[in-house]
């Protein structure tokens, strides 16, 4: 596990489908980026592209995005998706994208970030693979992580069910190794599934997009905790995102006392994010009083504060966080908790294959519609 106070936190941006200048999708990413540089540029860690970048793959289309991504002002890693090995080669999107060569590992804040590729193995369309060498990298980098205390997190094109060869080898990867995350595109959807180890979040498209408004996603992991919430176009800020305790329908670690609350206190740990100054957070359970959180002295960003469990009933409770900025705007995030001072946990039998099987459902705070609109599942063909 990684040290108590390492958090990493990620943008991502979802599947472009990017054809032409000054179509739909290609102004809203560019309002996006600037959406991201106001609020965002130096308070998070990277930013994700998760494939499907250029919708026919093709050279032009790869340098509309990059030259998007130059007004971009946070580091961004990039991966393919199945459109942009619509030409069965990948040049393009490393040439013109000026991409890293895949797979690769970055360190962030105490965590082992993977990059895959599972499109350039496949003969094309929705034929992804991992191949042999790429699994041979993934297991060694994994089990290297775990020795060194760092946290992982993966990041590919779709879920793991999806692949065609190498399914089983990383799926059996997953069973005995802890992986913190998969963040994924291809769905179009925003969606989050719970294997009982591992968080699967995959974030709505921002081209070919049915069923609500374009964003980004933002994310974090914090001591094994994965949270996550989805920022519309034009959706207000500060934005929170409480990183501990653990929403009840995130729990992978039921015996971490911040995940089924089973201690006397549990501390509550939270980002807030805005271009105004944030004057003001504050944490509530249920209907208690509110508790005042305070800054991390080197992250002006994360806010935190030891919340009291004496007297709190066991089951769910709503754990709200709200944060005031000096223009007098304000936001919040709530989540439920579960408390449970025998730190039971009756979580139910996850398929545990990869797949969207273990959905969390609707959550519409998230934006989650539970409806799974996108051309691999409930929408229409694009």
């Amino acid at each position: 596990m990684p040290a108590s106070d390492a958090v990493v936190t990620w943008l991502h941006f979802g599947d472009l489908h990017i054809t032409v200048a000054q179509a739909e999708n290609h102004r809203d990413f560019l309002a996006l980026i600037d959406m991201a540089n106001r609020h965002l540029a130096g308070a998070v860690d990277f930013a994700y592209l998760p494939g499907d970048n250029a919708d026919g793959g093709t050279d032009a289309q790869f340098a509309l995005v990059r030259a998007c991504l130059d007004r971009l002002r946070i580091p961004t890693h990039v991966i393919p998706g199945d459109h942009d090995f619509a030409t069965r080669r990948l040049d393009g999107f490393y040439r013109e994208l000026g991409a890293r060569p895949l797979p690769y590992a970055t360190r962030v804040a105490g965590h082992r970030c993977l990059f895959l590729d599972i499109v350039s193995a496949g003969g094309g369309g929705l034929d992804f693979r991992l191949d042999g060498a790429q699994l041979d990298w993934l297991e060694a980098e994994v089990i290297d992580a775990t020795a060194a205390g760092e946290g992982v997190a993966l990041f590919m094109h779709a879920y793991p069910a999806d692949l065609r060869a190498g399914g089983d080898r990383l799926r059996t990867l997953l069973a005995r190794h802890h992986v913190a995350c998969i963040d994924m595109g291809h769905t179009h959807y925003n969606e989050l599934a719970n294997d009982g180890r591992t968080i699967y979040a995959a974030t709505r498209s921002i081209g070919q997009v049915e069923e609500g408004p374009p964003g980004f996603s933002v994310a974090a992991i914090d001591g094994g905790i994965v949270s996550w919430r989805f920022a519309p176009l034009g959706g207000g800020w500060p934005l929170v995102l409480i990183t501990g305790p653990a929403d009840h329908r995130l729990i992978t670690r039921p015996a971490a006392h911040d995940q089924v609350l089973s201690g006397p206190w549990v501390d509550v740990r939270a980002k807030v994010w805005g271009a105004t100054s944030v004057t003001r957070v504050t944490a509530r359970l249920g209907a208690g009083d509110p508790l005042p959180l305070l800054p991390a002295p080197d992250d002006g960003t994360r806010w935190t504060g030891r919340l009291g469990l004496g007297g709190v009933a066991d089951g769910l409770h709503r754990l709200t966080v709200r944060a005031e900025d000096a223009a007098g705007q304000a936001g919040e995030e709530t989540i439920t908790v579960l408390v449970d001072p025998a730190g039971r946990h009756l979580l139910r039998a996850p398929h545990a294959d990869g797949s969207d099987r273990d959905a969390v459902g609707a959550w519409p705070e998230k934006h989650i519609a539970g409806t799974q609109l996108g051309p691999n599942r409930n929408g229409r063909a694009w």
